[in-house]
């Protein structure tokens, strides 16, 4: 029927073709989040995105989470801007605070995301501090993201810790990064490779298989977080996972919420991913 209206007809039939299938697999996607999450013993905060077609999903994904550890994240990135302005050197030696060892600038820079290494965090604060972190995504316009560590501290931000972040904040960091956005493009390639190499796969790794991942993983006694690329067929699907409130403490790999999070993690991949290939 539509193609025997002229003009308007077929421009009709285009909308519909390009559009209903994103919408299709955001709705499904949301109907398998919501089924996994019913009934968990925690509060799930997430924000995904296919870097490709720009098809997103989320849930609470512009309220303020303790970040943990994915804090690292925007440190990394004032260190390479430090290096770029000339602040600081690859070469530099730090200090490291437990046996009073050297290490350099970039070796520190790698422990503190591919291990998640928390004294390799404390020696980048000490050198460059929150204010620094805090300003660098002052710069990308991102104001709700901030290091709280030695930071000029308001009441209200106590109860986050070392940061606080939104999933949607995390996302919008690696999307500037996958597009090579932030300080320069061979910096934030340089900074995806880091993410590539992160070790732990207890969360959005967990059931990625051959595929290619860039993450760093946030834990805390009643809280797990992910934030991370997953380079599927679908596309460049960007996520931050954050689960808080478990009432039990469980530092296994096998942790309620790291498993929340891998299943989230392939459902919003094949979900999102889906709508991509039926876009194109």
């Amino acid at each position: 029927m539509l193609l025997r209206v002229h003009g308007v007809g077929v421009l009709c039939q285009i909308v519909l073709v390009a559009v209903l299938p994103a919408s299709v697999a955001q709705h499904s996607t949301e109907q398998a989040v919501r089924a996994r999450i019913r009934g968990f013993a925690g509060t799930v905060s997430l924000y995904a995105k296919n870097l490709d077609t720009g098809v997103a999903f989320g849930i609470r994904e512009s309220e303020p989470v303790r970040t943990a550890s994915t804090i690292k994240l925007p440190i990394m990135l004032a260190v390479f801007d430090a290096v770029a302005r000339g602040e600081a050197k690859w070469t530099d030696p730090l200090t490291v605070t437990t046996d009073g060892g050297r290490l350099p600038l970039r070796d520190v820079v790698h422990l503190m995301i591919e291990v998640s290494d928390n004294t390799a965090a404390n020696m980048l604060l000490d050198r460059f501090t929150a204010e620094a972190v805090n300003a660098c995504l002052d710069q990308l316009g991102l104001h709700t993201t901030r290091a709280l560590r030695k930071a000029g501290q308001i009441p209200e931000n106590e109860k986050y810790g070392i940061g606080v972040s939104t999933p949607r904040d995390m996302v919008t960091i690696l999307e500037k990064l996958e597009r090579g956005e932030i300080v320069s493009k061979a910096a934030s390639r340089e900074m995806i490779g880091i993410l590539k190499r992160c070790q732990d796969a207890s969360g959005i790794r967990r059931r990625m298989g051959g595929l290619t991942v860039a993450n760093e993983t946030g834990v805390l006694d009643a809280l797990r977080s992910d934030a991370g690329i997953v380079y599927s067929k679908g596309g460049r699907i960007a996520m931050a996972i954050t689960v808080d409130g478990m009432p039990r403490v469980d530092y296994t790999p096998d942790n309620a919420g790291s498993l929340l999070i891998a299943d989230l993690a392939k459902i919003l991949v094949d979900g999102l991913g889906r709508g991509a290939g039926e876009l194109q």
